[in-house]
């Protein structure tokens, strides 16, 4: 079986890896030459310099699948795949799409007879290794011709993997994980600081930790990987609290509000991010004039 990949960065060429692990050839483009050579040697990935040429090595049912960033980049992929495949194809996007555009490009691409999947890909750089999570949406018929992909890239071929609906259903239940994700990891970074705050007690965090992750309520991956990082440092002197987000999180709490059902715990952890990059912090330079004029608190000057 044969299949192109677009995009390879870290997860697009740990994908090609595995997918070659499996047994299933792969050809590849990127625009950065680098990788695809660096691919081509480690695991005989077939490589193309164009999109054009990437078609030209696949076989009907040809399969493409994209891990681009969302936006410009994908649909930008997607609008050229659209005139050079044809009836039957398949176009995979695993990037983190909004779901809007993926039932808008499917809609387009099915005028064409070409097949459109979202696989809502999770995993991160230790997909290689313990596999992705592929939450897939699509027609029926579709999947079945990429189902000997997804087994070769979930961490089985019984689990892991799941058709999940039609399209866009499988970048909303990506949406929905990256916005719990949210609220898991603000739930992990207060607890911490508030060990870390009790200074009477002199807390070991990377024992804490340890210690959680073996039968407690609260152990998880994400646990595990805290863990592993408290272990190497737990002061985190040399880290900025400066916290980004890619936007799924923006688009969970969108579509809270559109539903109508309430998510405090997402929407909050969301907004922590924001406040982590506001360097003027004007809104809190607002409400210790606040305190003053009512008050007579004292107002603290900048040094």
């Amino acid at each position: 079986m044969r299949l192109a990949m677009i995009g390879l960065g870290k997860m697009g060429a740990n994908m090609v890896r595995r997918l070659r692990q499996g047994g299933i050839e792969v050809v590849g483009y990127n625009r950065s030459k680098e990788i695809m050579d660096t691919l081509a040697e480690e695991v005989g990935m077939l490589k193309a310099a164009t999109i054009a040429g990437v078609v030209k090595q696949l076989e009907g049912p040809r399969i493409v699948w994209l891990m681009l960033p969302s936006g410009k980049p994908t649909e930008k992929a997607i609008k050229e795949l659209e005139k050079r495949l044809s009836f039957g194809d398949v176009v995979i996007d695993g990037g983190n799409s909004n779901y809007h555009d993926s039932m808008r490009r499917g809609a387009l691409l099915a005028q064409s007879g070409i097949g459109y999947i979202d696989a809502g890909t999770s995993g991160g750089i230790w997909g290689l290794k313990n596999g992705y999570c592929l939450m897939v949406g699509g027609e029926g018929q579709h999947v079945k011709i990429i189902e000997p992909i997804l087994k070769v890239l979930a961490p089985a071929k019984d689990r892991g993997w799941a058709h999940v609906g039609p399209r866009g259903a499988g970048h909303f239940a990506k949406m929905i994980h990256n916005g719990i994700e949210y609220g898991m990891m603000q739930a992990y970074a207060e607890g911490f600081a508030l060990l870390r705050g009790k200074a009477d007690f002199h807390f070991d965090l990377a024992q804490v930790s340890e210690l959680w992750r073996h039968g407690s309520v609260v152990q998880s991956w994400l646990l595990d990987l805290t863990a592993n990082s408290l272990q190497a440092d737990q002061q985190l002197d040399e880290i900025a609290p400066h916290v980004p987000d890619s936007g799924e999180g923006r688009w969970t709490v969108a579509e809270a509000i559109e539903l109508g059902v309430a998510a405090p715990v997402i929407t909050l952890a969301l907004q922590m991010r924001f406040a982590s990059r506001d360097e003027e912090g004007y809104g809190n330079r607002m409400l210790s004039v606040m305190r003053n004029a009512f008050g007579g608190h004292d107002v603290k000057k900048n040094d």
